[in-house]
């Protein structure tokens, strides 16, 4: 006799079925019914979107893995791609070597923190090397060093009802977020490290968040706060981030 057909098995067949034969608008009521609706939906590209979150995470809720490269695959020259913030905290921030410098914690944690470059740094080191995809077409291999989002979180006591994690960059009007499946992922870090030493400027210094399954735009540089949200609705537009705001996606899976 042949083993249970799982729920999640079920989901993902539905959700496919529905794309395939049905149409997408099927597809959507699948994921709505199963709480896989990502923030930006609304918009002309929703369904599809809705499509593509859904899919992403029944597929791929395991905690799949990023693709790993040896250390000698990484990339002789990788692009950089901004501006280093043009703000007074951030210069006198560099110029004291971030010293003073803090990642606040805070939302839905039992524990709101503060912690300094040093104090990060005493959590067990991470280290990975993972490929950057651009949406621009462009990419690099390099080796990040940093802390697992999740051990840091873990230190903060999330609480039960959280869903998303929003993060800041000391650059103003950057954000972003990622829900509680990415949040927890081994391969989400907290960087302060690239290539064997510490973070520069024009990568990001003094951290950059690392989140190798999505594109580049979801790494967001420079962060200087981390809030855990069980809603999405009261920061910036409702769409997640300021990405979906300039016509790009909230949920970036690759």
């Amino acid at each position: 006799m042949s083993s249970p057909v799982s729920r999640r098995s079920l989901v993902r067949a539905g959700i496919a079925g529905a794309a395939g034969i049905t149409g997408l608008a099927v597809a959507g009521q699948l994921a709505r019914k199963y709480n896989l609706i990502p923030p930006d939906h609304g918009g002309i590209y929703g369904v599809g979107e809705t499509l593509t979150y859904a899919s992403h995470r029944l597929l791929t809720s395991g905690h799949s893995m990023a693709r790993e490269f040896d250390r000698g695959e990484i990339s002789k020259i990788a692009p950089m791609n901004g501006q280093t913030p043009q703000n007074e905290t951030y210069e006198r921030l560099l110029a004291g070597g971030f010293a003073d410098w803090r990642l606040t914690v805070d939302g839905l944690v039992a524990r709101p923190a503060s912690f300094s470059l040093s104090d990060l740094q005493r959590f067990p080191l991470s280290t990975q090397v993972t490929q950057l995809a651009c949406e621009e077409g462009w990419s690099y291999i390099a080796e990040w060093s940093g802390v697992a989002l999740s051990q840091v979180l873990k230190a903060a006591g999330v609480l039960p009802q959280a869903k998303y994690v929003v993060y800041f960059s000391i650059d103003p009007g950057w954000w972003d977020s990622i829900d509680m499946a990415d949040a927890s992922h081994p391969q989400t870090l907290l960087t302060y490290g690239m290539n064997g030493a510490p973070l520069t400027k024009d990568f990001g210094a003094p951290m950059r968040l690392r989140l190798p399954r999505q594109l580049g735009y979801k790494s967001v540089k420079y962060l200087a706060r981390l809030t855990v949200a069980d809603n999405l609705k009261s920061f910036g537009k409702g769409l997640g981030s300021s990405p979906p705001e300039f016509g790009f996606s909230w949920y970036a899976g690759i």
